[in-house]
């Protein structure tokens, strides 16, 4: 266990965010799959237990919650005149932008489509627990999500088995061409962010939401700009249709304190 001191940092609000399926807020702290590992943060006075080594934080942790990021910097950026984005971002307060794996973001936002966090979560869970690896745990028996080659050995009945209905091709389209090399998710990265979203349309099922989903929460795209029926409502009550142009380069972060936002009781701007 080690103990940091970290400002502007919630992993309460991050797990409820909509951009990961496996972390998840309990009464005594946020336990979190990531990376073939297994995490437990425990808020405490002046900061957060982390159940990992000095090492582990430093190399694994730090980079995948984006620690070293200003994000006062990005709510900087909001206009004053902005009154529903100044309230999204004092409420978001403390959310940031993983630095997920791209095979599961790929897969887990392809089960999004059509499904509530809830139902995505039990997916996801499924899934892993089906196909993935054996995580030893201090709680017991946890599970990775799953590689490549797992999904890519599953058959469309198995996956759908897990709850993937309709999608279940498209995920193992997605492991088979991740599998045999045909989508070097890897090398994905030293595209620019046009091409990186036009090369994920290539996989069945991964329209524009999903590609810029993944782009942003795996390649950490800040420009990307996922729109869901949530922020649709908001581009269009609020924005007239159109995103801010002032806003673009950190769209992500700022559609991320939206989406977090509109979705809680406290939000009663939006309507119908």
């Amino acid at each position: 266990m080690i103990f940091r001191t970290i400002e502007d940092f919630s992993p309460e609000a991050i797990a409820d965010s909509g951009q990961c399926f496996r972390m998840r807020a309990q009464p005594d702290g946020v336990r979190l799959i990531a990376c073939g590992r297994w995490l437990k943060i425990t808020p405490a006075e002046g900061g957060f237990w982390f159940s990992c080594t000095d090492e582990e934080f430093e190399t694994v942790w730090r980079p995948y919650f984006d620690l070293d990021a200003d994000y006062a910097a990005y709510r900087a950026r909001i206009l004053k005149r902005d009154k529903f984005l100044q309230r999204a971002a004092e409420y978001g307060a403390g959310l940031r932008i993983l630095r997920q794996e791209p095979f599961e973001m790929l897969v887990s936002f392809i089960i999004s489509q059509r499904k509530s966090i809830p139902a995505i979560r039990t997916a996801v869970e499924a899934l892993c627990t089906r196909f993935g690896s054996p995580l030893d745990t201090p709680e017991g028996t946890a599970y990775a999500f799953p590689t490549p080659p797992q999904l890519a050995a599953a058959s469309p009945e198995e996956l759908a088995a897990c709850g993937l209905g309709y999608r279940a091709p498209y995920v193992q389209d997605a492991a088979r061409r991740t599998a045999d090399g045909t989508l070097d998710l890897a090398a994905l990265a030293e595209l620019s962010d046009e091409q990186l979203l036009e090369q994920l349309q290539t996989v069945r099922g991964v329209g524009v939401k999903v590609a810029s989903c993944t782009a942003l929460f795996a390649y950490h795209r800040l420009g990307a700009l996922p729109v869901d029926v949530w922020i649709e409502r908001v581009l269009r009550q609020v924005y007239g249709g159109q995103w801010p142009r002032r806003y673009q380069p950190c769209a992500g972060v700022l559609q991320q304190y939206i989406f977090y936002y509109a979705r809680c009781p406290a939000c009663d701007f939006l309507c119908g």
